[in-house]
């Protein structure tokens, strides 16, 4: 997502960085080249008449900002006016539990990810140290009930079912009642959904609210739906008042207009989004994070957080030193690797890096490279990791049996790896004789 808003953006900001004055005829194309790339990503009109006028309006009054030259201070005015209409500075966060349980109804339309994204969000709360629980009140579908128990399955969280109930009010006065005995901090509801908006929906969902009188009432959007959602999110608000969005399917194709817009049009802020299919993909929303990525200043607050969950701080240190030593074996290849890859998809890590956002049309990263390396030196003994120089021909063949793969596979892993080692000698004579003109963080 962002991808074409990131690409436009990217663009106006590389000519305002070089322009070394900005006249009205300047900012009026910037501003021009903006309003297409919004427009175009579907965000709603008179969001973008309001992001355009409000900045050319602060543009021609403001004297430069110190240590900015007018190029940068443009782009700065840019980034602010960009969280402004995203929600603001601070990350919106969920009502907390006074008077244990918060219920947390999550409603919208069938297709979504609503039932996913009951199992993501109780993933979520449960990894903050609340005890958690997930129920459904969709008395019509079976499948929505047994599809979130099995997510709740797979993260320990109870799951509230009762499949003989057929009136959605009793059963969630049930859940409700249970899970105030067994003390739960949280329940959240996934409510019943239809492909439509009926009448006998949101009567439906009135009275759920009416009962429980949840905390929070999450609608979950689909992003690739753009402005239908957003109307559509009207008619819930209009019902049941909604306190929140979470966006799903943020990592998909969609042009990003419905993040954009959901805060000006609602005036309801977006809380959550999905960011892929695994049940802890589901990040809270950061404006200030999102700027960053739209106008391609990349997201290095969440690369790290994603590292420090990832990674092993211990391990990392160890590599670390290895590295700088230059005393790289296989065997710390394969756990290199292993670090990489429980980032997330490298395409979702290479955006949040500055720069590098705008050029991912141009990117495309090949994640089965990662694991035919992996099984290239699963297959070698303790003794082959350690001493890659003892392989030799009839080793290769039997490498290459076991790991599925070629001996031209086996002789380009080990090809990159004397490769790499030459490179981190050169880093090693570099960090000693101070060549590098910056301290290395380890």
């Amino acid at each position: 997502m962002f991808e074409l808003l990131t690409e436009k953006f990217s663009s106006v900001i590389d000519k305002l960085r070089k322009a070394k004055k900005i006249d009205e005829k300047t900012l009026d194309e910037a501003l021009k080249d903006i309003r297409t790339a919004l427009l175009e990503a579907d965000v709603n009109v008179d969001v973008v008449k309001k992001f355009i006028a409000d900045i050319k309006q602060k543009v021609l009054g403001q004297e430069l900002i110190k240590g900015l030259s007018a190029g940068e201070t443009v782009i700065k005015l840019i980034y602010d006016e960009t969280i402004n209409i995203l929600g603001g500075e601070e990350p919106p966060t969920l009502a907390k539990p006074d008077k244990p349980p918060a219920i947390i109804m999550l409603v919208g339309l069938q297709g979504t990810g609503k039932t996913t994204t009951a199992g993501k969000l109780a993933k979520y709360l449960k990894s903050k140290g609340y005890r958690v629980g997930v129920a459904s009140t969709d008395v019509r579908r079976p499948a929505a009930a047994k599809q979130l128990c099995t997510l709740a399955q797979s993260i320990d969280v109870p799951c509230f079912v009762d499949e003989q109930e057929k009136d959605a009010l009793k059963l969630t006065e049930k859940v409700i009642e249970d899970a105030k005995k067994q003390g739960f901090s949280y329940i959240i509801l996934d409510t019943a959904g239809r492909l439509h908006i009926d009448q006998e929906l949101m009567e439906e969902l009135k009275q759920i609210k009416e009962k429980v009188k949840p905390a929070e009432v999450l609608y979950v959007a689909d992003a690739m739906q753009g402005q239908e959602a957003i109307t559509t999110a009207e008619e819930f608000h209009k019902a049941v008042g909604l306190t929140g969005v979470i966006l799903t399917k943020l990592d998909g194709d969609a042009k990003g207009g419905i993040a954009l817009s959901v805060r000006q049009v609602l005036g309801i802020p977006i809380k959550f989004v999905g960011t892929g299919e695994k049940i802890e993909d589901l990040d809270l929303f950061y404006p200030d994070r999102i700027a960053q990525r739209i106008l391609g200043l990349g997201d290095i607050q969440t690369l790290i957080e994603k590292m420090q969950a990832a990674i092993d701080e211990d391990k990392a240190k160890q590599m670390a030193e290895k590295v700088m030593n230059a005393e790289f074996t296989l065997e710390d290849l394969r756990e290199q690797i292993r670090m990489i890859r429980n980032l997330g998809p490298m395409e979702q890590i290479l955006k949040m890096i500055p720069g590098i956002g705008s050029q991912l049309k141009n990117i495309k990263v090949d994640e089965k490279q990662f694991i035919k390396i992996e099984a290239i030196i699963n297959s070698m003994t303790p003794e082959e990791r350690m001493k890659p120089h003892i392989i030799n021909g009839s080793r290769k063949r039997r490498i290459a049996k076991g790991s599925g793969t070629t001996i031209l596979d086996v002789n380009k892993v080990l090809k990159q790896y004397e490769e790499m080692k030459k490179m981190m000698k050169k880093m090693k004579k570099m960090t000693k004789s101070g060549g590098f003109p910056f301290r290395l963080p380890f």
